[in-house]
């Protein structure tokens, strides 16, 4: 790491890309708006890159700036809980719940889920895990977690795995602002562009390929088969490529304007999104709390998200 980089240049291009504006970003450090603008273009200067981009609709991230912004993030995410853990190192609480999410469920009920939990059981030590649902249902059921959060795989992948529904997705079609497909709802154009594609272990694999069996649509051959949102935000600022993608895992952006969902018709490709846990063992008291929480998150925060996307 770039000993030139300090704690204050992550907390300013990290507040000041998720509130859209210098000035909220001020305001919630507690600087100046001269303050923040120095520390940012010191960033700037420090990486060789312009991070993000201003004009009179507020402030959004480049391409190279959404490819940092997650590294930026979990790097200050990991240092509060760092921090946060030091309070609890020396006792152990009474309850530990260990929770997978895909990730979809980790950006749009993770947040939300955590606040929620802080209100009703402070002293729970929550471990938050994100992953491929292949690996996580691994870790499910040899008890690693204790449940996991995601789309409903299909029946063969489920076994011996019970669910419980919170709410519904779709899958989406996602590009950069201003990509000349928006004006196209002809699924078939999807082939002239390119595609970043689930790969073959994603969860929304089959139902993606459910709906261009069913359009006719063959395989994008142009196309980059990878899970990992990082790659797929930047690859799709940055250039015309189209990202299928769950929508509950872009929904902030979308809402934010940072992305444009193609208009597609992907009502064929909604599916459930519950918890799971192992099937035939006793309800343990963790996720017996959590289970109304993560209703009460889900519509509130993951559909209310929705609705504005």
């Amino acid at each position: 790491m770039d000993a030139r980089i300090k704690l204050r240049h992550l907390q300013a291009f990290v507040a000041i890309t998720r509130q859209q504006s210098l000035k909220r970003a001020a305001e919630q450090l507690r600087l100046t708006q001269p303050a923040i603008s120095r520390t940012l273009a010191e960033l700037e200067d420090i990486l060789g890159a312009r991070l993000l981009s201003r004009d009179r609709g507020g402030v959004t991230p480049t391409a190279e700036g959404a490819f940092f912004f997650s590294f930026a993030e979990a790097s200050l995410g990991a240092l509060d809980r760092g921090i946060s853990g030091l309070g609890g190192f020396a006792r152990e609480t009474g309850l530990r719940v260990r929770i997978g999410m895909q990730p979809s469920a980790a950006a749009g009920l993770g947040p939300g889920l955590v606040a929620a939990l802080a209100r009703a059981k402070p002293d729970l030590r929550l471990e938050l895990v994100e992953g491929p649902h292949d690996e996580l249902h691994r870790r499910l059921r040899t008890g690693e977690l204790d449940l996991l959060v995601g789309r409903l795989a299909e029946p063969e992948q489920m076994g011996d795995l019970s669910f419980t529904q919170l709410c519904t997705e779709e899958i989406a079609c996602v590009t950069r602002a201003g990509h000349p497909l928006l004006s196209s709802s002809d699924l078939q154009r999807l082939v002239d562009w390119p595609v970043v594609y689930p790969p073959q272990e994603d969860a929304i694999r089959p139902a993606v390929r459910r709906l261009l069996v069913g359009a006719g649509v063959p395989l994008p051959p142009d196309r980059i088969e990878t899970a990992a949102p990082s790659f797929g935000l930047m690859h799709v600022l940055g250039g015309d490529a189209v990202w299928i993608v769950p929508r509950g895992l872009v929904a902030a952006h979308l809402a934010a304007g940072r992305l444009a969902a193609l208009p597609f018709d992907m009502a064929a490709t909604a599916g459930p999104v519950g918890m799971m846990t192992r099937a035939g063992e006793e309800t343990t008291a963790g996720q017996r709390l959590l289970l109304p929480l993560l209703r009460q998150v889900a519509v509130s925060d993951w559909q209310g998200l929705a609705s504005r996307a």
